[in-house]
């Protein structure tokens, strides 16, 4: 090992750890309902989003209402995404004309985007869309993570409340991570992403010729939004298939930094919520 690579080390695990409290204070805060900073613009969208769905963010859930509100939401996301890429083909948002996706590769894909466990056995940007990528694909990045911390919410409750027979409400804590946490986190870290020459385009493809004089095609795309999330979350789902390692998605070694940093922030973050909501519980007597 070199001295900059322990200095790397270093330095990576040090931000880290810095990192960790104010992350854990701001899960903290969607943890118990609290207003943020954030409230103040996002504030009516998350109130317009429940008198629109009809949800009442105060209502407590038991553990089984819990759970059975957060597979169906999840099991609609599922007929969704297979939808859409059923019916690529028809759809817009699609430049290179690509037909649509199989039926076992649309449900293979479905469901692993579904539970975050992101396989995927195709090519990326041959295979999909750009609307197939951001509406099918990077839907469930936000939203399987946002599960997730949902659920980490209301494990942190059931030890904190020991005996109270609610857990939280699914919708609110779903709606609270995504609007005051992933959504404002990805927008700074994708403006970061394109700074650095991360793609963010509409267009299919860019013909450019070769040292060699060959025409060749780069295939571009919704790169560096769905790249955000993609880490952030802990998800896979690479836009070219092969994930960080590819340079349209990994330019530099500090985008390698922060895309590392991304990938353990909010889990960091979560340790320190977690003492925080168990409180008098993890004290020695």
């Amino acid at each position: 090992m070199t001295i900059q690579g322990w200095i790397l080390i270093l330095a990576f695990t040090g931000i880290l750890l810095a990192l960790t409290k104010p992350v854990g204070l701001w899960l903290f805060a969607l943890y118990e309902g609290r207003r943020t900073p954030l409230h103040v613009i996002l504030g009516p969208v998350e109130t317009g989003f429940y008198k629109l769905a009809g949800i009442d963010p105060n209502a407590e859930q038991s553990w089984r209402r819990y759970a059975v509100h957060m597979v169906m939401f999840n099991f609609a996301l599922l007929v969704f995404t297979y939808l859409v890429l059923r019916l690529q083909g028809v759809l817009p948002g699609n430049p290179q004309g690509l037909p649509g996706v199989s039926e076992h590769l649309s449900f293979n894909t479905a469901i692993s985007f579904t539970t975050n466990t992101n396989w995927q056995s195709y090519g990326g940007e041959s295979t999909m869309s750009n609307l197939s990528q951001m509406l099918g694909l990077t839907i469930h990045n936000f939203l399987s993570a946002a599960t997730g911390i949902a659920l980490a919410f209301a494990f942190f409750r059931g030890f904190a409340r020991r005996s109270a027979a609610t857990i939280g409400n699914f919708w609110a804590d779903a709606t609270r991570v995504t609007l005051y946490l992933l959504l404002p986190l990805c927008v700074g870290i994708t403006m970061f992403y394109i700074a650095s020459g991360v793609p963010q385009t509409m267009a299919g493809a860019v013909d450019v010729a070769t040292l060699e004089g060959i025409k060749q095609s780069i295939l571009l795309g919704p790169v560096a939004s769905q790249e955000a999330i993609k880490l952030l979350g802990t998800n896979g789902g690479g836009f070219f298939n092969t994930n960080s390692a590819h340079p349209f998605e990994n330019p530099t070694a500090l985008t390698n930094f922060v895309q590392m940093l991304s990938i353990f922030a909010i889990g960091a973050g979560l340790t320190w919520t977690f003492g925080k909501a168990g409180g008098r519980y993890f004290r020695p007597c």
